[in-house]
């Protein structure tokens, strides 16, 4: 099921992120994407096995995390700009380009954009009480 596919963990809380979720599923027509949230205990597994901690990943600092080769022998954890880079690069056009603009500016710089971003989610599109559920063409991409 997510063999040769990016698993992307998010916030599922937050209202920016689950936008962002199905941004990114309405533009995934490789079928290349799968969507796990951080509260899930598929997405515990995974930040263990990284030695991150749940609050440390969700909290003020917030990020959007991708697995590469997941449960495989050369899993690869991305957080942040890395994770929308990664991310961008498995969209069609223009978005590719746009994740390789993206990895010519330093790191650090890529990661200040996203920490405001981060920073400011909640005040963006607000928190959530539960999880959304996702509608029926959207569940096949969900573990």
């Amino acid at each position: 099921m997510i063999e040769g596919r990016l698993l992307v963990v998010f916030d599922g809380l937050c209202r920016f992120c689950n936008a962002s979720v199905r941004w990114l599923i309405r533009r995934d027509r490789r079928d290349r994407l799968r969507f796990v949230a951080f509260e899930s205990e598929k997405a515990a597994g995974v930040l263990k096995r990284h030695g991150v901690e749940r609050r440390n990943a969700t909290g003020v600092s917030g990020t959007i995390l991708v697995v590469r080769d997941f449960e495989g022998s050369g899993e690869d954890l991305l957080a942040r700009s890395d994770a929308v880079v990664a991310l961008l690069r498995e969209l069609p056009r223009p978005w590719p380009g746009v994740g390789m603009v993206l990895r010519w500016i330093p790191r650090p710089l890529r990661d200040s954009g996203y920490e405001l971003v981060a920073r400011w989610r909640y005040r963006i599109r607000w928190r959530l009480e539960s999880c959304p559920v996702p509608t029926a063409d959207e569940r096949e991409r969900f573990l």
